[in-house]
This record gives C-alpha cells, structure tokens and sequence, in this order.
C-alpha cells in the first residue's frame, strides 16, 4: 500500500475498473476480492488488536469491498457485524454474490436501526466514488451514528459523503481515522473540506493486467521529494547577480508590514537582491527590521518608474490598497513586461479590469478567486480545480488557489496539488510570505509554474516544521528558518 504523486478524477477511475474487470473475465469479482482483502489488510496492520467488527454495507460495489472483508474477519474469528440501510436500493450483482459467499461462512446481515453496535472498528462502505449529493434518509442517520462512535473508522476508498471528484462535501460525510483508496488515489480526497474527513490516506493499487495501465492522471501531487531537481546547489563561484533582483510593490499607508514580509521571504528564498517601493512612512521602519532590503519611498509614477529597470521580477500586491497611488503602482508593473508575482489588492484590482496576464503568477485566496471569476466563494470551493484551471485559462496565467490543498493551475497543464500546510497558518500575513518565495523563484531562473508549485510547496513545508510547537499562535515569521533549511534540500 502506497500513495503515489499521481491523482485521478472519477472518470479515470471508473475507466480503470471497467477495463480491468473486462480483461480478466469475471466481471470484477476478482477485482473485488482483491480490494476487500486489501482493506482486510489494511484493517489489521493499523489495528491489529481489534476483535469487534461493525461493517456498513451499501448496495454497490462499496458494500460488496466491505462484504469480502466481513468474510474474511469472520473467517479469522473475529465478531462481525454487517448492517446495511432499510431503504437501500437493489443491491448490484457483485454486491449480491459477496452477499451470499458472506452468509456461506455463516454471516449476516441487520438493517441499521438506531445506533451502531459496540465496535473496535468500523468500516464504512456505505458508497464509493459515484456520490456527488448529500446522504439523505437512512444514509444520514447511519453516517452521524458512525461519526458519533467512539471506534475508529476505516473508510473504503472514498469516506461517504465526499465527492471524489472535487473534495466537496455537500451534506454530512463520514469522518474517517483512515481511507483506502483502491487502484488509484482520487483527486477530491487531497484538497477542500474532504482533508477533514479523509483522517490517513492509503492506497491499494491491486493487481491490474499490464494493458489497462494506459488511463491518464488528473492531477499531481507535489511533495517534498520535488524540491532536489528544482533547487540544486549553487556554483562555486555564483553572485548575487545570477540569483535575481525582486522589486516588491506594495506598503501602502497603514499597511507597511506585508509588504515587509513580502521582502523578507524572497530574501530568505534566496534572491541575490530585493527592492522595496512603499510609502515613505514605512522605510525608516523596513530597514531597522531588514537592512538586507534596499527601502524606495515613492509617491509618484517617476519615482516607480526609476526602480523597474534593475529588476528581474515585480511582486506586487501585498498591502498595496486600492487608491490612486495603488492603480499607479498596479499599472506600471503591467506594463513593464516583467514577469509579475500578483497577491492581493493588486488580485482585487485585476478583478475589477481584467485582462491577460501571460507569465503572471495569481495568488488567490477563494475570496479572491470568487472575485476574479465573478462567482462566490462557495463556487470556488465546490470545485476547486475547476475554479483554478477556468483562472488559469481566463488570464493566461499562472495560479495558486491558496487553501487546504492549494491547487496551482497552468494553461493547457496538468494541476498539481500541494500535499503540505496546516490549519495553524490560517493567520495573517502567510499569503505576503508566499508571495516573495514565489518572486524569489522566478528570479533565480525558475519558469512561472514550477516557481509558482515549488514556492507553494516550500511554504506548507516551512509551516509544518514550525507548527511542531503547536498551530495555534503560529506567525508568519516563524517560517523564515526552516524555510531557509528547506530551500536547501542538499542539506
């Protein structure tokens, strides 16, 4: 049992199966067997001790994955307890023959009542991939009365409630210890609302005949194994030129301290050098914290203007406000024909006149995003890859759609999905950190996807080292150091 970097949408699993029960000729019983004793399996390596069972049984091939299962725990003499809803419908053929072969050992099947009996564990195969609707009826009382129990829950391939596809969770869903997924790991499983109720992903990949390998992935998923071929060591005899110069925009009255944060994180990304045009105000203050930064006061247009020349790559929008001064500021970036890192107020500026941004990278959060696509948010995180690849087409652009599981889309490619971060950075501030890792990317040579990917990647990374004191309380600037630490994966 494995996860592997590649994620699939339902349509390619669906196909998988299809394909694989064809070739071997027994319309997918095998295929069967091998998922419910992979779960069987799986049962006994997290919890070997277990001696009470309670399986939740729907009429599809769910149910019949956790019906193998049930016979092979009764058969190794555990206690088990099968229990499928009142008001299910006509059980599908595989789910019948399991069924039966189930009983042949001596097992049963009770209807869901009130409440789940005592149990070490419970096992939901309630419903698999195809439900994209809330659980109703029956469904929604057995799955509150799961996630009521005190037993741990082991999900087989999808936890009920959740859409495969999107990670939505349109009703109440099943919240899982751990979910295994069978032949391929499912997209909607690793971003959204579905990371609450996932618990540990697993994956059984069977055994599948050689041909049918051919179905492409949706998705992929960035971990830190990426990091080495993106970030080599550097040169002996490097400077600080071939490193890039980032010009960071923003600071405007009252707001000096993102982009402070902004400068601090391409620095500490690793920028051979870093301008700041902020507010006159908010210099004298930028250098006492970060003397590395070389402060700009600017007022007007000219003063801005001076600045792009040494510059390699723009990160703007933190702090940047939407006043006369931000729009002057927003629209000499564009036309600078630098590559452009775009956050916040500049995102609200950008949705209120949108254009192309070719070799832009957009950071949205899903506010932004809704703003950007002229949708509300709850659009954007009922299907948060839809919403990043329909930014990524309309602006031409680059995009990180911030959040649990940030999704970073590109025109015409694949989405990759950032399998770092944590709740704790929820805070203020993180998304101006983001920002200048991604700008200090680009400006040491990396295209706008993979700096957009890495960047992304390398934040979550940095988050999770500095959340193992807690995630509560976590600030922006405790990334910094293991940042540093993690843009050297030599080390």
């Amino acid at each position: 049992m494995s996860e592997l970097a590649e994620l699939f949408d339902v349509a390619a699993a669906r196909q998988l199966d299809a394909q694989a029960s064809a070739a071997l000729g027994d319309a997918g019983a095998s295929l069967m067997e091998q998922a419910g004793t992979a779960a069987w399996q799986c049962l006994l390596q997290r919890w070997p001790q277990a001696q009470r069972l309670c399986v939740v049984v729907g009429s599809g091939n769910n149910g019949g994955d956790g019906l193998v299962l049930a016979r092979l725990a009764l058969q190794a003499g555990r206690s088990v307890q099968v229990l499928r809803l009142a008001d299910e419908g006509a059980p599908s053929a595989l789910s019948q023959r399991m069924r039966a072969q189930y009983a042949a050992v001596g097992g049963t099947v009770a209807v869901f009542e009130d409440a789940l009996p005592s149990a070490d564990v419970i096992v939901d195969a309630l419903f698999g991939i195809g439900l994209n609707r809330a659980p109703a009826g029956e469904a929604e009382r057995v799955i509150t009365a799961m996630n009521h129990a005190t037993a741990p829950v082991l999900a087989l391939d999808v936890p009920s409630g959740v859409d495969a596809q999107t990670g939505q969770v349109p009703g109440v869903a099943v919240r899982a210890t751990c979910t295994l997924q069978f032949i391929v790991a499912h997209q909607g499983l690793y971003t959204g609302t579905a990371l609450e109720h996932t618990g540990e992903r697993q994956l059984a990949e069977l055994t599948l005949p050689a041909a049918e390998a051919s179905v492409a992935p949706s998705a992929e998923r960035w971990q830190a194994n990426r990091l080495p071929a993106l970030l080599p060591p550097r040169r002996a005899n490097t400077h600080k030129g071939e490193s890039g110069h980032v010009l960071c925009v923003g600071g405007n009255l009252g707001s000096g301290g993102a982009v402070m944060l902004a400068a601090e994180a391409a620095l500490r990304a690793g920028a051979g050098l870093v301008s700041v045009a902020t507010q006159p105000p908010h210099v004298g203050p930028l250098l006492t914290r970060l003397p590395e930064a070389m402060a700009h006061a600017v007022q007007d247009s000219a003063e801005l203007q001076r600045l792009l020349p040494r510059a390699k790559v723009i990160a703007i929008g933190p702090g940047l406000g939407q006043d006369d001064w931000a729009r002057e500021c927003w629209r000499l970036a564009r036309v600078s024909g630098l590559p452009l890192v775009v956050d916040a107020d500049a995102l609200n500026l950008l949705a209120a006149a949108p254009l192309p941004m070719p070799d832009a990278v957009l950071t949205p959060h899903p506010g932004e995003a809704a703003r950007l696509l002229g949708v509300t948010t709850a659009q954007v995180q009922a299907d948060r890859f839809i919403a990043a690849q329909h930014l990524a087409e309309r602006f031409d652009a680059v995009v990180v759609l911030k959040g649990a599981g940030t999704v970073v889309a590109a025109p015409h490619a694949r989405p990759r999905v950032i399998a770092a971060g944590n709740p704790g950075m929820a805070v203020g501030g993180m998304g101006d950190l983001l920002t200048g890792i991604i700008a200090a990317l680009r400006a040491q040579g990396l295209g706008a996807f993979d700096a957009a990917s890495a960047g992304a990647l390398l934040h979550g990374l940095a988050g999770d080292d500095a959340a193992v004191d807690g995630q509560r309380g976590l600030l922006p600037t405790d990334l910094l150091v293991p940042l540093r630490r993690r843009l050297n994966p030599e080390l």
